[in-house]
């Protein structure tokens, strides 16, 4: 099977898994239809780059199974003008898929080898809005400005009220919290003047974040 056609049918597929979940959101399936996943997956695991299944990668990161990167995007609503924060660029699949939809997308990781490779990425795309940088942003990234939508892609143990500064009212963020031992679950803040709305989403298998940039890779 070529790539082009395991592109196409492994997409359909997840279309119809996440269809019969109500996730019905054309701009983003579109957005997603039109990232190849395949570059972004290590090649030993090219059977499962449409799959559900959690994927490794450099550094000791992991990509997402893509129907958790869509269901995610789906609760961060985004639209287009929006400015997004990430922080944890992982492989870079879906910092480029935001990259299809919003103005600006600003990407960081503590690893110089996920950067470099995600840029390169970004290069082959032409996605000329999806900026990745080098950087810890375990504290958020004061200096940067404020952004329509913040999603942070490690876990803490209470919810990260620092990034809410980053947000501009009407503004909100996603990340995953740690309950127990066994349980992190995707929280979403709305900020509204200085008041925050908070909803649980879903359980998602995310590590604890790790502060300060990698010291060798």
């Amino acid at each position: 099977m070529t790539p082009r056609l395991v592109e196409k049918e492994g997409f359909a597929a997840v279309v119809l898994r996440l269809r019969a979940e109500g996730i019905l959101d054309i701009d983003l399936m579109t957005a997603v239809e039109q990232t190849p996943r395949l570059p972004f997956v290590p090649a030993q695991f090219a059977d499962d780059a449409y799959s559900s299944r959690t994927i490794p990668i450099d550094c000791g990161a992991f990509m997402e199974g893509i129907d958790l990167v869509v269901r995610i995007l789906h609760g961060l609503k985004i639209k287009p003008g929006h400015r997004v924060l990430e922080i944890g660029t992982g492989s870079g699949f879906t910092a480029a898929v935001m990259g299809r939809i919003v103005e600006r997308v600003l990407t960081v990781d503590r690893y110089k080898t996920l950067t470099t490779s995600a840029q390169q990425r970004m290069d082959t795309l032409g996605l000329r809005n999806v900026i990745i940088r080098q950087a810890d942003g375990s504290a958020g990234l004061p200096g940067e400005g404020t952004f329509d939508r913040i999603l942070v892609t490690a876990a803490f143990t209470t919810m990260p009220r620092f990034y809410a500064e980053q947000l501009v009212s009407g503004g909100s963020m996603i990340a995953p919290l740690i309950i127990d031992e066994r349980t992190c679950r995707l929280v979403r803040l709305t900020k509204t003047g200085s008041r925050f709305e908070r909803e649980e989403l879903f359980d998602v298998p995310y590590q604890p974040i790790v502060p300060m940039l990698a010291s060798y890779l």
